[in-house]
């Protein structure tokens, strides 16, 4: 068993954060010893989803809704199913948009350091949109891709 403190720097979260946690019932089984909260390795767990979910972009109401789905047993695999493949599909598409920007400023890096070698932009200029090395044009292709 752990202490909140214990449990605070092996997550570096803050000890009132792990409070609120509780207080939302999001450690459904939390144990307490004279008040003193005792976290298990199932409470340990359970942050580590809590911590997923939050990064994903969950709100707090959605991420206790799940942990009551947890709670309840079989019964709730489907709409615990339902919901992580949703989160899945948007943390995809956040993916691609991001792989989108990173691959413009690549392109973006690689235009201005050519830039400054040439001591203007006449020669890239002439380049774009369809002449640019392999390498560069595959960046400069897919950061410039509609959104579906």
């Amino acid at each position: 068993m752990y202490t909140i403190g214990q449990i605070s720097e092996m997550f570096d979260i803050p000890v009132s954060t792990l409070r609120y946690y509780d207080r939302e019932g999001l450690f459904p089984d939390l144990q307490r010893c004279s008040g003193i909260r005792r976290f298990t390795e199932k409470e340990i767990e359970i942050l580590h989803v809590i911590e997923c979910l939050k990064m994903s972009g969950l709100e707090i109401r959605d991420i206790r809704q799940f942990v009551r789905w947890c709670s309840q047993g079989n019964q709730t695999y489907e709409k615990r199913y339902d919901l992580l493949q949703k989160r899945r599909a948007v943390i995809e598409d956040e993916l691609e948009q991001m792989k989108k920007a990173l691959d413009m400023i690549r392109f973006k890096c690689w235009y201005y350091e050519q830039a400054m070698e040439d001591g203007n932009e006449e020669r890239l200029n002439k380049m774009l949109p369809d002449k640019l090395p392999e390498e560069i044009q595959a960046l400069y292709d897919h950061a410039h891709e509609k959104s579906r």
